[in-house]
């Protein structure tokens, strides 16, 4: 969005573009981009693009003639286009994708002609240019720019293969644009394989809407597979184990060394799916409600725009768990942990999701959110259910199948479509799901259908469809003789639109048939018990963390004569000491591209191939790079701190003192402690960082002579040979 912003000012400023239209797929991304042009300073003078041009966000279906920019859902520029005076919210707020139907025709509008817009930028195009969709961009005379993270064939094809412009990910981790990644994987047996409910047992069974509960006595055992998980049964033990090994592992091997839970989005199933993640993740942690946030279409309490600015800008919700929501477009720079507890068959919707942890933030910013935090070197996605081991598909054209669901469905109809293989598949969903309604459901449905049930409406909607009683409509309309083709297809519409008009035109309608197909108990697993396969890097983790090594070996062996901390270490490891100003230049030069290694990025690569071999934990500090040198070069075989092996080295020489018969007071050894931590994070000292935290605080080098006397030279000098060598 903000190179967008920087394309349309120069558009504006510079190629006289009257009008420009940026296209988003929903409505939270129109606000975000809305935010990102108000905040987005000119090049020129340094003023807000706000304070120099209109901008309109569209919320109506009128669009002001003298704004330079205007932003809309797709959604609602197909809305005006044909003819509509209103879009219904709940339209705007969900992915256009998701409404995505068969072609039908746009009207020619004389208050929005095709020359109305100079250039339309299309954000997320991979999912635009489907269906009714693509007709809103043909429709306009203007130049058009697609956006998006993740081009298919068809976005390539749209544009004629005219690519105008790429940055991969490699690049952009390169840059420090991007932050790279690792895969850690979580295998459960109920994940892999399912269960069983033995019979016999007193078994609950929950409404997965309106989340009501029974109890039931089973006569036979009730297995479940694992596509059946979280669908048919919930295994609260399989959800409680992912999460305690996530919790158990997270700060030994997932972000070793880390004290708090970093920011994570949980991917679930659905929206009942979502509730039980929250309330099983709120009872792991114990870190209270506020800890843990569902982040969905249908959370309840504060609006979802709120709960992701809370999730992007404050310490809590530190873990936000989503359907979709948060799926693509929706930046979260502090997000560290995607977190996989649903399967995705789509390439380009999984690269969508998987991209909302690449975003890179300052420390300052990172630390403001997530306390202990130092750096977002990269992130970690989380699988529980091997969404990074199978195959994925690319993204088509929604294909009109059975599988469509029917939420999106009625979605179409509201938005006009009429394909008869859509109309017939709801047709049929309704009269299954009136076979399974209650009488309260039918009366409550049928007052919302204006006195229609579901029943009749399925029949008519069959009705309809059928040729015969189209012909016959035709003829009692087009006067004598056959009725010509187009009549036909007239008349054929015409009972369409009235058999769905209930469903067209009540969004409420809509969503209680929703609410009540989802109405459907699904059993309660309490009983079966779940056990950890198995849980680690991926392959491709860590053959990511092999090249860095052999990377970083062979950087230190190509330097070596260039660079004088590697000099030092490779000539005379042990007999010259190195000082900090030369491994502040070893970490600005492995800093550089293409490599931009830092210490941190290079212990946890360590730790990946070997963790045996590292020891200690904690934070990195710039002299632990005289560890990691030593390793590379295989002068250690383990990866030590550096600032353990100063304390080492430190109580070894007070043991030795103590055997000589050298005495020191509490005093003293308060001081010679922060002697030894300023030694281990700056590899030396002199009598001039006596000025300087901590030593200021506790009187500075004044007070250290008065507490050592003559002793403080010689004594500085004795632990700079024994603590840095």
């Amino acid at each position: 969005t903000f190179t967008a912003a920087n394309v349309t000012y120069r558009l504006v400023k510079h190629a006289d573009a009257r009008r420009v239209l940026f296209l988003v797929d929903r409505a939270n991304l129109g606000r975000q981009t809305l935010k990102e042009f108000q905040s987005f300073s000119t090049p020129d003078d340094g003023r807000k693009f706000t304070e120099l041009y209109n901008l309109q966000h569209l919320s109506s279906n009128r669009i002001d003639p003298v704004a330079r920019v205007t932003i809309s859902t797709i959604q609602r520029i197909y809305s005006i286009l044909r003819g509509d005076a209103a879009l219904d919210e709940e339209l705007d707020e969900h992915s256009a994708f998701e409404i995505a139907g068969e072609l039908l025709p746009v009207e020619y509008d004389p208050d929005l002609p095709p020359e109305f817009f100079d250039v339309v930028i299309v954000d997320e195009c991979h999912r635009s240019i489907y269906g009714l969709w693509r007709q809103v961009l043909d429709y306009f005379d203007a130049f058009t720019i697609g956006l998006t993270a993740t081009p298919n064939k068809q976005a390539f094809g749209f544009f004629n293969q005219n690519l105008v412009m790429e940055y991969g990910h490699d690049e952009a981790v390169v840059d420090g644009v991007n932050v790279d990644f690792d895969v850690y994987r979580i295998r459960t047996e109920i994940t892999e394989l399912g269960a069983k409910i033995d019979a016999g047992l007193w078994t609950k069974f929950r409404d997965r809407q309106t989340r009501r509960s029974r109890w039931e006595l089973l006569d036979d055992e009730l297995p479940y597979t694992a596509a059946e998980l979280d669908r048919k049964v919930v295994a609260r033990d399989q959800i409680r184990t992912v999460l305690e090994t996530f919790r158990d592992r997270l700060f030994t091997e997932i972000f070793p060394g880390r004290s708090e839970v970093p920011k994570t989005l949980i991917f679930a199933k659905d929206d009942s799916h979502a509730e039980e993640i929250v309330e099983i993740a709120r009872e792991v942690f114990g870190k209270g409600n506020d800890f843990v946030a569902k982040i969905t279409y249908k959370a309840t309490g504060r609006k979802t725009d709120e709960l992701i600015a809370a999730f992007r800008n404050s310490p809590n919700p530190r873990i936000a768990v989503t359907v979709d929501m948060i799926a693509t477009g929706t930046d979260v720079k502090p997000l560290e942990c995607v977190f996989f507890m649903r399967a995705v068959k789509s390439r380009t919707y999984f690269e969508q999701m998987k991209g909302r942890g690449v975003r890179v933030i300052s420390d300052t910013d990172l630390q403001a959110v997530v306390p202990g935090a130092t750096s977002k070197e990269r992130f970690v996605i989380v699988d529980a259910v091997g969404v990074t081991e199978g195959e994925l598909a690319e993204t088509a054209p929604l294909d009109r199948q059975p599988t469509v669901p029917l939420d999106r469905l009625l979605r179409q109809v509201s938005f006009g479509v009429r394909d008869p293989d859509a109309i017939s598949a709801i047709a049929s969903r309704l009269a299954r799901l009136d076979r399974r309604l209650t009488d309260t459901q039918r009366t409550q449905l049928a007052v919302l259908a204006g006195g229609k049930t579901i029943k009749e409406i399925a029949g008519g909607i069959g009705a309809a469809l059928d040729p015969d009683r189209q012909l016959e409509a035709a003829r009692a309309t087009s006067g004598p003789g056959e009725p010509s083709v187009d009549a036909i297809a007239a008349a054929s519409k015409a009972l369409l639109d009235d058999a769905v008009a209930p469903l067209a035109t009540s969004p409420e309608f809509r969503e209680r048939i929703i609410e009540a197909r989802r109405s459907l108990e699904q059993a309660i697993d309490e009983t079966s018990a779940d056990t950890l396969v198995d849980a680690g890097y991926s392959k491709e983790a860590t053959d990511r963390a092999r090249d860095t090594v052999e990377s970083w070996e062979h950087f230190c062996e190509e330097h070596r004569d260039e660079i004088t901390a590697l000099q030092v270490l490779y000539s005379k490891p042990y007999a010259r000491r190195l000082t900090f100003p030369e491994v502040k230049e070893l970490a600005e030069a492995i800093e550089r591209p293409p490599h931009r290694f830092t210490a941190e990025r290079l212990w946890e690569a360590y730790e990946a191939l070997d963790r045996s071999k590292v020891l200690g934990s904690g934070q990195r500090v710039l002299t632990d790079l005289v560890s990691l040198v030593r390793v590379a070069l295989h002068q250690e075989d383990e990866l030590v701190p550096y600032p353990e092996i100063v304390r080492e080295r430190f109580r070894a020489w007070l043991l030795a003192q103590e055997n000589a018969g050298r005495v020191f007071t509490a005093e003293q050894l308060a001081w010679l402690e922060k002697i030894r931590d300023h030694v281990a994070a700056s590899l030396g000292i002199s009598t001039e960082d006596f000025d300087y935290t901590p030593f200021r605080e506790a009187g500075g080098l004044g007070k250290a002579a008065a507490v050592f006397g003559d002793d403080l030279g010689p004594l500085l000098g004795e632990l700079n040979e024994v603590l840095v060598t």
